[in-house]
């Protein structure tokens, strides 16, 4: 069995009640859970954090434990060169979701440092984003 990190950056803990028109109402145990149900041969796991820190730490703690992450960065997506830094330096695939139109947004969400340094992202598709993207990073690993 495939084992899959699903990381979650700041404020994603408050999704399905933050911002629910630009998020939508989905919370984080329901992607997750969604993904487990549709994607049996991935044994999925979570980690949210709000803290740089731990996420890199996450980052880099799966390398010798994962065959792929999936990362919703949040708000560090824009500006965490350690976190770019981090994914660089292991060697699994690691694939970015945005729920949201990250270029239909303010312009500072234009450019994803985060995502930069992942093998391919998904972008402004909702939560059925995380689902495109789980298939795409099984197909990689």
């Amino acid at each position: 069995m495939l084992k899959i990190l699903l990381i979650h950056g700041p404020n994603l803990n408050l999704l399905g009640e933050r911002e629910p028109s630009e998020y939508g109402y989905a919370d984080s145990e329901s992607i997750l859970n969604e993904l487990r149900s549709e994607f049996p041969e991935a044994e999925i796991s979570y980690f949210q954090s709000n803290d740089e820190g731990e996420l890199c730490s996450a980052i880099q703690g799966a390398r010798n434990e994962q065959a792929g992450i999936l990362i919703n960065a949040g708000a560090y997506s824009h500006s965490s060169i350690a976190m770019a830094d981090a994914i660089r330096a292991i060697r699994i695939p690691v694939i970015s979701v945005h729920i949201s139109h990250i270029y239909q947004r303010e312009d500072f969400r234009h450019r994803d440092i985060v995502g930069e340094a992942c093998q391919g992202a998904i972008v402004g598709l909702g939560t059925p984003g995380y689902k495109l993207a789980l298939e795409c990073l099984l197909d990689m690993v």
